[in-house]
């Protein structure tokens, strides 16, 4: 247990599950706690974060910072997401253990699961057989982080727990409608619909005012799977070869770019089939599972030490926890639930030349509940709560 002035690093601060931790920690009275933007530090420096650790010294590190993204993204970047959080996990990891930092909990994901693992997923099935193709270099990013703690554990008796949750949605959450995961992505795509419906173009104007919305240079005048789109480009702003609408661009422009998302009056075009079962936990309760691990969970907790192979050797491997609800839900039905939420009257169509991904990713939930957290927050109300946030947002960064 870590006393309540025990200095806590918490990199990734300002994130979805960061933030929840910070205020998670703050809450049960830990105050001692450090977080740096990305500004003020980089950790894919490693002069910049060994330098970091020689100042600050934490006595426990959470590492919630990583490159993230949603299908679209993990497609385009693959370079991206397995060179950057290879070396955000080397440079934090690797200095937490230079520095004899005590404790430490690394966040995965349960993409590091075989496309084809038999549901709900134990640890133990993990590489078992091929990842899902679309997220392969993110997935083994995390499995080398969750094994580097595995191993300096072995080695040199270290206490660093990896956590994997599930998919993910809550406060400050990211809504960009190209790079966010699913959940955020359909709210904010079924509420712009919403708007356009009901020919709120105030609203509309807050919305992507506060978050412009960019197409690719070498989408202008073509047609996509979506149809026909034509851009004036006369007030878009141009930057990295794509062009950006926001609150001041013209009706024209707005609408041309949202139709490049799926995004009409009439109707919202989410990709893929619907047909992908997915488990989705509220971040906050993510972070309450984390600090909970964190303050309570040893390493010789995780894993049975009176298993032994045919030789005799005691086989210590998937010790990481998996976290969520072990409940699951069509994507389909999930943009059900929130066109209901929001209100939206128009259509809900469906892209099947886009990817699905993994159809089911339902995971064993026996070991964290062995370890004394359960889940409280259901899908609905989370829908709910998330909105309220979506919404509440808006109002404040665009009062007149």
């Amino acid at each position: 247990m870590l006393e309540k002035d025990a200095k806590i690093y918490v990199a990734g601060h300002n994130g979805l599950v960061g933030s929840a931790i910070w205020n998670n920690l703050l809450k049960r009275g830990y105050t001692n706690l450090i977080g740096r933007s990305h500004r003020e530090l980089d950790l894919l420096d490693s002069v910049a974060v060994r330098e970091f650790f020689d100042r600050e010294h934490p006595d426990a590190v959470v590492l919630a910072a990583a490159h993230v993204g949603g299908i679209m993204a993990n497609l385009q970047y693959r370079a991206d997401f397995i060179m950057q959080n290879l070396q955000i996990q080397q440079n934090v990891i690797g200095e937490s253990f230079r520095h004899g930092v005590k404790k430490l909990l690394f966040l995965g994901s349960t993409c590091i699961y075989p496309r084809e693992a038999p549901q709900p997923m134990k640890e133990d099935c993990l590489l078992t057989s091929p990842l899902e193709y679309t997220n392969e270099p993110y997935a083994i990013a995390k499995i080398a982080g969750l094994k580097m703690c595995e191993s300096l554990n072995i080695q040199y008796g270290t206490n660093y727990i990896a956590v994997m949750p599930t998919n993910l949605y809550g406060p400050n959450d990211n809504f960009h409608l190209e790079n966010s995961h699913v959940l955020p992505a359909m709210i904010r795509k079924i509420y712009l619909a919403k708007c356009l419906n009901e020919g709120d173009w105030d609203a509309v104007r807050k919305d992507i005012g506060l978050r412009p919305v960019s197409v690719p240079a070498a989408a202008v005048g073509k047609s996509g799977a979506e149809g026909a789109e034509s851009y004036s480009c006369k007030g878009m702003k141009v930057q990295e070869g794509r062009f950006i609408v926001d609150g001041s661009s013209s009706e024209a422009d707005i609408l041309a770019v949202l139709a490049h998302y799926g995004i009409r009056p009439e109707s919202v075009t989410l990709w893929g089939t619907g047909k992908p079962m997915r488990e989705f936990l509220w971040s906050e309760e993510m972070a309450d599972a984390s600090v909970h691990v964190l303050l309570n969970v040893d390493f010789k907790d995780t894993y049975d030490a009176s298993a032994k192979n045919a030789d005799g050797i005691t086989e210590i491997r998937n010790c990481h926890i998996n976290v969520g609800t072990g409940k699951e839900l069509s994507i389909r039905e999930t943009a059900e639930k929130i066109v209901r939420e929001i209100g939206f009257t128009g259509s809900l169509l469906w892209d099947s030349s886009k990817p699905d991904g993994t159809l089911r990713k339902l995971t064993d939930v026996t070991k964290l509940h062995r370890l004394g957290w359960h889940h409280k927050i259901e899908i609905d109300e989370g829908i709910r709560l998330l909105y309220q946030w979506y919404l509440k947002g808006i109002c404040i960064n665009h009062k007149d």
